[in-house]
Order: C-alpha cells, then structure tokens, then sequence
C-alpha cells in the first residue's frame, strides 16, 4: 500500500525525513508531494525543494517519491492512485489545522483518508519555519535538517545579504 505525505517542506527537516521513515514501516511507499503554494512565500523554489527531499530520502531504496503539486491533494492522490494521506502531529495547534484540511478533503472525496503520526520526541519542536528564523539570525541549524539543506540555507540566505 501506498501513501502520500503532502507539504511545502520550506526546508525539509530531520522532523519530515523521521515521519518519512516512520511512514515506511507502515506502507510500502510514499509519495513525498510538495506543495505549489507561491501565498506562502516559499524561500526555496519548488524545483530546489523536491532537489533537496530527493537527496535526503535517496536511501530508502526507492521506496520513496517525491513529486511537485499544484492542484487539489485528493485529486493528485487519485491521480496516482493513492487513498491514504500522512501527517504529521507536533501540537494541539496542528491537530485543530489538520483536522479541518483532512475534513475538507474527505468532503471532496470520501476515498481518500488522513492517517496522523506523531514525530518522534526529539522533532517535536522543530518547523520549516523555525529552521529558517533560526538560520537567518545566524544560528546553527545542522543538526536539525539534512546536510544538503544546511548547505543550501546557507547559500540562499548569504544570497540575501543575511549570515
């Protein structure tokens, strides 16, 4: 059975590539779908995004997908043939978002389901957005995300006149 893991991923964080592993003891393969979401004012473009998930998620044999979106997650799912959806739960405050999206979704199409999965103690803190915060005030981050997104942080915010 396959399962989608739908998200901007702006960066991807050791917190994605834990629910990514996690999910594979499940399924026997994920679809990593990155968002097209220009609203959220992505700092990497999707090409980059998919790029960096390809290199962090190259060890899993080919058990793992990752592929750009634009449309609909249950129309994209049902394109690929795919009726089961996974996210991730940090907080009570993602629970509340999450369950209104994977509602929303049902009320499109009832095939597809959400399956939450709680990170792993060590992630639970860690977000897109707190990597890059962190990251452009100069803090240390690679403990945190792959190496490649390391690099590709750095790169992209010294671009930007930051540290």
């Amino acid at each position: 059975m396959k399962a989608v893991y739908p998200g901007t991923f702006d960066p991807v964080t050791n917190g994605h590539l834990d629910l990514v592993t996690r999910s594979l003891s499940v399924f026997d393969s994920i679809i990593i779908a990155v968002a097209v979401n220009p609203a959220k004012k992505p700092l990497f473009a999707v090409k980059e995004r998919v790029n960096l998930i390809r290199k962090a998620t190259a060890g899993h044999n080919g058990r793992v997908a990752v592929e750009a979106f634009d449309n609909l997650l249950v129309d994209f799912c049902m394109s690929r043939g795919v009726y089961t959806v996974v996210r991730g739960l940090r907080a009570i405050s993602d629970f509340e978002y999450e369950l209104q999206l994977s509602q929303m979704n049902r009320k499109i199409n009832k095939k597809v389901e959400t399956v939450f999965m709680m990170p792993s103690e060590e992630y639970t803190f860690i977000s897109s957005k707190i990597i890059k915060e962190v990251a452009g005030l100069g803090g240390d981050v690679t403990a945190l995300v792959p190496p490649a997104v390391a690099n590709a942080l750095r790169r992209k915010l010294h671009a930007k006149g930051r540290k």
